[in-house]
């Protein structure tokens, strides 16, 4: 998948160089582009933002940068404008947008951007939360780590990302590691036994109790999807209902 990125702080952006994205896009399966607008305004003092038609506080993001910016690097696939007022990032639409070969993310600045800017892309506006940010490079890195995650290739497998919280319909269960004893804290004794299926109960249980106890919302879904188990989860699901 190529990734387009307009922003006026490309700088922020280096931390999809590391980790897993960054792995990603080593074997060619991520590949980012990232365009500073500010190269291609025409105002002498380098500026991309003046104050909004009908007053107003603060400044808006011109259509003028944007869309040279946009052209001149013969971007395309959908637009996706990060802005507080659009649709809530979800794991549906994550899972969408994972199929596109090539996805373009709109950064806003100050009071946002000039209108025709975002009518002439036909961009979508898309939210990572009910609160405001400073601009939009942050929500764009957590959608670019959340639909990459669906990309095949850029996890070590299709279980890393079906098991993981929320998206498996329930939290994760608490994950331990060496050493065994810690300041008299040892790891549950049933993580150690060797059987597989017990622990997977466990595991499991600890999943339903801990979604109960703070996401009831969630909680209460995955109840209502009637997922398939076994007489043996089937008892212990009864005792969290």
């Amino acid at each position: 998948m190529k990734i387009n990125i307009l922003t006026i702080f490309p700088e922020m952006f280096a931390p999809l160089r590391m980790s897993m994205l960054g792995r990603a896009a080593d074997n060619g399966i991520l590949e980012f582009d990232i365009t500073d607008i500010r190269d291609y305004t025409t105002d002498k003092h380098n500026r991309v933002d003046d104050t909004p038609y009908g007053g107003g506080a603060g400044m808006v993001m011109q259509v003028q940068p944007v869309m040279d910016a946009y052209d001149a690097k013969g971007y395309g696939g959908r637009v996706i404008y990060m802005s507080p007022r659009g649709r809530i990032l979800s794991e549906e639409l994550a899972r969408d947008l994972a199929g596109e070969s090539e996805i373009t993310l709109l950064c806003g600045h100050y009071e946002g951007i000039d209108q025709r800017a975002l009518d002439r892309l036909g961009a979508e506006e898309v939210s990572i939360g009910d609160y405001v940010l400073t601009g939009g490079e942050l929500p764009a890195m957590v959608l670019v780590d959340t639909v990459a995650r669906f990309i095949d290739g850029v996890l070590a497998g299709e279980d890393s990302v079906n098991d993981e919280s929320v998206y498996s319909g329930l939290l994760e269960y608490p994950q331990y590691s060496k050493p065994r004893e810690y300041g008299g804290d040892e790891v549950p004794e049933i993580l150690l036994s060797g059987n597989h299926g017990e622990i997977g109960l466990w595991r499991w249980e600890q999943s339903l109790k801990l979604t109960k106890e703070r996401r009831p919302d969630l909680f209460e879904k995955y109840l209502k999807s009637e997922p398939e188990l076994c007489k043996k989860e089937r008892a212990i699901l009864e005792k969290y209902r």
